[in-house]
């Protein structure tokens, strides 16, 4: 849904334009008076000339110009706040290929059904015995029900070998990321709102439902921290308020980070199991370019490519789709997401996204770089992509690669150097 300023956006603009000119006016007239009153008292000084009541005078103009000047400016503060919240809330441009409905890319690892079926859209039958949620409780993978007990719904313990996939999968992808370029860092899981809200994430949708944790021990902070729902954020923050010089770009992150994810308003979408949970491992790509579209785009294939490589290397049944405008929230100028089938669930589900914001983000972070040509400040485009949502992927194993023969899971061959060389997994 596109998205309007409200109706009285512009009334406000102008009301603000028109204070700011009576704000000028008035200024101007204020500094005459003051020139004046500075000429009355060093002629006293250097001529003996009594100027007592046109200083009176003098003053009492002074104090009558000061007092509605601070009115109107505390007017214009608030109308500044006003308006600025309500442009913030714009999103960004889109880019020529998205369309109003997602788009097929290519298929990864194609099943010969789906080779054979020529179908962009290729419908998925739920096989309830490939369960991820069924599966990995019967072999002692995981604990939805202490975990209820003990934190609530949503959140889970991970046990034995699903541990160490866990581990596995992070290794293998910070490894890849190393080997394409991108530095190791391990970001803060909280940061302030002002950084969240920068990066195009708040704490509640336009519904008003709860998105983001915030942390509330301090009620009179106006800058409270939030726990990420994803390493983007803090990574995000990393360079605000910064200037690179233009040869210092581009820089390449990969963050790990726990993540956390409110999602209040999930009720009676697909949380079943591990596709859907309040907290979770999550390693994470961050790209700061040069403010030009063509680097950025250029980026943007480099990073969907990586993630291609790493879904593709696990062996895993995917699809690569363009997302449509509705789908790529406020920063996002293209988006492309890479969706695994899941045959438990029936579905296809999302593992990885990759979305180039442009200079969205390092706009309201105020994050730049000087031009070496002509030495003027510009602002960096911010890209960045999932290299592995830990919980997702483990459940597109599981479901995948499950053997109701041997009631084992094949280990990917990629990840089996990371498992004491394991080939499967089996009842804990």
């Amino acid at each position: 849904m596109p998205f309007t300023l409200s109706d009285n956006y512009c009334y406000k603009y102008e009301t603000l334009n028109n204070l700011r000119s009576e704000m000028l006016a008035t200024r101007q007239r204020l500094n005459i008076m003051n020139k004046q009153m500075k000429s009355l008292i060093i002629q006293e000084k250097k001529k003996g000339v009594d100027h007592k009541e046109e200083k009176i005078t003098t003053a009492k103009v002074i104090k009558q110009l000061k007092e509605p000047l601070e009115r109107v400016s505390e007017k214009c503060n608030e109308l500044e706040d006003a308006l600025t919240a309500e442009a913030s809330m714009l999103p960004n441009l889109i880019h020529t290929s998205v369309a109003s409905k997602q788009k097929l890319v290519k298929y990864l690892n194609p099943t010969k059904e789906i080779i054979d079926s020529k179908l962009d859209d290729f419908p998925l039958t739920r096989n309830t015995k490939l369960d991820h949620k069924d599966i990995m409780e019967r072999l002692g993978l995981v604990d939805f029900r202490e975990a209820t007990r003990v934190s609530g719904r949503g959140w889970y313990y991970l046990k034995g070998d699903a541990a160490l996939l866990e581990q596995a999968l992070v290794q293998y992808a910070l490894k890849l990321a190393r080997n394409c370029g991108f530095k190791m860092i391990i970001p803060p899981s909280m940061v302030k709102t002002d950084i969240t809200n920068a990066c195009g994430f708040r704490p509640r949708d336009q519904n008003n439902e709860k998105q983001v944790y915030e942390l509330t021990a301090d009620d009179t902070s106006s800058n409270r921290l939030c726990m990420t729902g994803t390493a983007e954020i803090a990574l995000a923050g990393l360079f605000s308020n910064h200037e690179f010089k233009e040869v210092d770009l581009p820089v390449h992150y990969v963050g790990v980070s726990r993540s956390y994810r409110a999602e209040a308003g999930a009720a009676g979408r697909d949380t079943r199991g591990l596709y859907r949970v309040h907290e979770f491992t999550k390693v994470e790509l961050f790209s700061w370019v040069k403010g030009d579209e063509t680097v950025s785009m250029k980026e943007f294939d480099r990073l969907a490519n990586f993630q291609m490589r790493f879904i593709e290397s696990l062996g895993l049944t995917a699809r690569v789709l363009i997302m449509p405008f509705n789908d790529l929230g406020a920063p996002a100028y293209k988006k492309i997401d890479i969706e695994a089938l899941m045959p438990g669930r029936g579905a296809w589900g999302e593992l990885t996204s990759v979305s180039n914001c442009l200079d969205f983000q390092a706009r309201r972070l105020t994050t730049q770089y000087r031009d070496a040509k002509d030495g003027k400040l510009r602002y960096v485009h911010t890209l960045n992509a999932t290299a592995c949502a830990v919980p997702r992927v483990i459940l597109a194993i599981v479901e995948n690669f499950y053997d109701p023969q041997t009631d084992t899971i094949v280990i990917p061959e990629v990840l089996r150097s990371y498992m004491d060389d394991k080939e499967r997994i089996s009842k804990q």
